[in-house]
């Protein structure tokens, strides 16, 4: 997220909702004792490591991504995941994330970052290293720090920025003793002063409006890192990187990367036809490739859909594939990023905190998170933070504070809510009922749409499988704010006792299985899930949600919606009881998490300016923390306050994390330090093919560390 460029935009707040405070217990914050809470990710890089002397010097990596982006400034709006990945190779971070998703100096352009002074002002020094220069021969300076900051600051709205948050703490920045060193200096004090400058855009693109809004949307003329930006031809859909004659590191093993936009179901066709080298694929393929890699004869593959239609010419060419196939592996571990069950508590039944808390204690998030890793030989362990994943600095389980998977309680927290079972239902009128959505379809709890089975979950902010709604969301408020909009009506469900029997009556046969309810109108819950055919897990894990709120008495009603609307007119909007999202982590929550999770207000017009809080659930109390956390340059006292804000968010009952996403990459067997990269930022001057007859490194982790080290 920010060490990216990419990430929530601070917006002006005020309050609106009052939700409890302190209702549940929150235990004794990990983090007290001497162990650190945060342990080490859940599964490591996978990327086949070698050492840079069994590389070939030369290739091509051609490498399959999901769109050319609609900008190469990562700050911008319409900035996606291949944005980053082109900013990542071609241009200065001063920190970059390691293999456990941690913040950590790059060697490449620092000798040095610290905080030198405190008082009266936190000042940061920057010393650059000696050597690095743009890739017009110009030394990389402050006039390159003074230049960005100008730009991201807030200050001049003539930048169409996305973002502006830590760089809005910035008083001045100058050079220091001499031209390598650059002091930046906050008007606040601010703990996530990492998570700036990463990337660094030369003053050519930040120094005027122009050319930071439109300059470098379709080329980046000056760069400094391993690589440099050829061309980027969205006829072709593909971009090209080429290594940079400038470059004073360790040079780049590859002499290009070709970065082409393949459909998700088109790449195991395009890996077999040996079109691409490498490619984030779904489950499904996966399968395919792990089956193309037996012994031959030990097992006969699934045959693709073809087969159905043309048995001989479809086993024929599958055949060819699957030989084909063979000379690829796939490489897995967990993105930095997990899917969460967003409960919207802006009006109806999730409105009331009781009744949200019963939908969490409904869930067996263990069974979740089994049903989707275990059988990708992933670890299957819930997540138990909205702010970190394990490994990363800030994180410790915090679901203790609203409490695991128990039945009696959620039933419990129901009948206090005044939810009884087997109550009156009064018949609700259908006139004017809204449709599921734009190209919506309304389906059963159990409804699926036989779709292929693919992993198209949404990732707010970084994802660009979500790339249409973003997109669509933007052009209609660039600024990323959500308007709250009333929930549709929920449809009758029909069938339950309309007067309650004399006292004394005994209960009737099968009142355990009626629907609760509450002034004559049962719990039933909007499900909405997005009808792709990428989108296949998501719909497989509501399913399960459903069944498991079906044993507590809350009914779901489940709305599978085109993926153009899913976002814009549905999440975004509020028209939606319950939905399955993915929010990135960030190594800087305090600054990246806050837009998520902050308290919704109201603005001048009454609508709801929720940033992007979309389930409109937030505390005065976690905003507070928060801002004790960005405020604090004691490392130790941020990550508490951190871990503190986190498991107010768990009582709150808002969002409920469920898994970390799984990270399935194909790639060429002799292609080395590269695949599932995990929580860590590639090292894309290491990146080659294997010489004829070497062999990879026998450890678990990249071959080498960035330039410098």
């Amino acid at each position: 997220m920010s060490q990216h460029g990419v990430g929530p935009r601070a917006v002006s707040r005020s309050v609106a909702f009052l939700l409890t405070a302190g209702v549940l217990a929150v235990p004794a914050l990990a983090g007290c004792g001497s162990e650190d809470p945060a342990g080490k990710p859940l599964a490591g890089q996978d990327i086949q490591p070698a050492a840079r002397d069994r590389i070939t010097d030369g290739g091509t990596l051609r490498w399959a991504v999901d769109s050319v982006p609609d900008t190469l400034n990562t700050f911008q709006s319409d900035a996606d995941a291949t944005t980053t990945r082109v900013a990542q190779a071609v241009l200065p971070s001063m920190f970059r994330m390691n293999a456990d998703g941690r913040p950590e100096r790059n060697p490449a352009y620092l000798e040095s970052a610290e905080v030198v002074e405190t008082e009266p002002k936190q000042v940061v020094l920057y010393k650059l290293d000696q050597q690095a220069v743009w890739s017009d021969g110009r030394e990389i300076g402050a006039a390159d720090f003074a230049a960005q900051w100008r730009a991201l600051s807030g200050k001049d709205t003539a930048y169409w920025t996305a973002r502006n948050a830590g760089y809005d703490r910035i008083q001045k920045i100058e050079r220091g003793d001499n031209a390598l060193e650059v002091r930046v200096t906050f008007s606040r004090p601010y703990a996530d002063w990492r998570s700036l400058f990463s990337p660094l855009y030369p003053k050519d693109v930040m120094g005027t409006p122009d050319s930071f809004n439109d300059g470098a949307r379709k080329k980046l003329k000056v760069t400094a890192g391993p690589f440099t930006v050829k061309k980027l031809n969205r006829k072709d859909e593909r971009i090209t990187l080429t290594r940079n004659p400038r470059w004073w590191g360790r040079p780049a093993k590859l002499s290009e990367i070709v970065l082409r936009t393949v459909p998700r179901d088109k790449r195991a066709a395009e890996l077999a036809a040996g079109t691409i080298d490498l490619a984030e694929i779904a489950p499904s393929e996966a399968r395919r490739i792990t089956v193309a890699a037996r012994p031959r004869g030990s097992s006969s593959p699934v045959m693709g859909p073809e087969a159905d239609k043309k048995p001989r010419k479809a086993a024929a060419k599958h055949a060819r594939q699957q030989q084909a196939l063979r000379g690829f592996e796939v490489r897995k571990s967990l993105e930095p990023a997990f899917t969460q069950l967003a409960l919207n508590g802006a009006e109806g039944p999730l409105a009331d905190e009781r009744v949200r808390r019963a939908v969490a204690r409904a869930l067996d998030r263990k069974e979740l998170a089994k049903a989707v890793l275990k059988p990708l030989g992933l670890p299957a362990v819930p997540v138990g933070s909205h702010l970190a994943l394990s490994g990363q600095a800030a994180y410790a389980d915090n679901s203790g504070a609203l409490g695991g998977q128990d039945t009696k309680e959620a039933q419990a927290l129901l009948a206090d809510a005044g939810w009884v079972r087997g109550g009156p239902i009064k018949e609700q009128k259908k006139k004017g009922e809204k449709a599921a959505g734009a190209g919506g379809e309304k389906a059963g709890r159990s409804s699926e749409d036989g779709s292929r089975n693919d992993d198209g979950e949404y990732i707010v902010g970084s994802d660009d499988k979500g790339r249409q709604d973003g997109k669509a969301h933007r052009e209609k408020d660039p600024a990323h704010l959500a308007q709250d909009g009333k929930q549709y009506k929920q449809p009758h469900q029909g069938g339950a006792p309309g007067a309650y029997a004399p006292m004394g009556t005994a209960a009737p046969a099968g009142r355990e299985a009626a629907p609760l309810a509450k002034n004559g109108k049962p719990l039933t819950l909007r499900f909405v899930l997005p009808s792709g055919p990428g989108s296949q897990t998501l719909r497989t894990v509501a399913d399960r949600i459903s069944r498991m709120l079906e044993r507590v008495g809350i009914g779901t009603e489940i709305s599978k919606v085109s993926d153009e609307s899913y976002f814009k007119d549905h999440i975004a909007s509020g028209q939606y009881d319950l939905a399955l999202y993915s929010w990135p982590a960030s190594a800087f929550p305090a600054t990246d998490a806050r837009p998520v999770y902050a308290k919704p207000v109201p603005a001048a017009d009454g609508s709801l300016n929720v940033e992007q809080n979309y389930t409109r659930v937030g505390t005065d109390q976690v905003d507070q923390l928060f801002d004790q956390a960005v405020a604090t340059l004691d490392e130790g006292e941020s990550r508490s306050l951190i871990r503190k804000a986190d498991s107010r968010i768990w009582a709150a009952a808002g969002s409920i994390p469920l898994f970390q996403r799984p990270q399935l990459i194909a790639a060429r067997k002799n292609l080395v330090n590269a695949g599932a990269f995990g929580l860590g930022t590639p090292v894309y001057e290491d990146m080659g093919f294997l010489k004829k007859g070497a062999k990879p490194a026998s450890g678990p982790s990249g071959a080498s560390s960035p330039s410098g080290a």
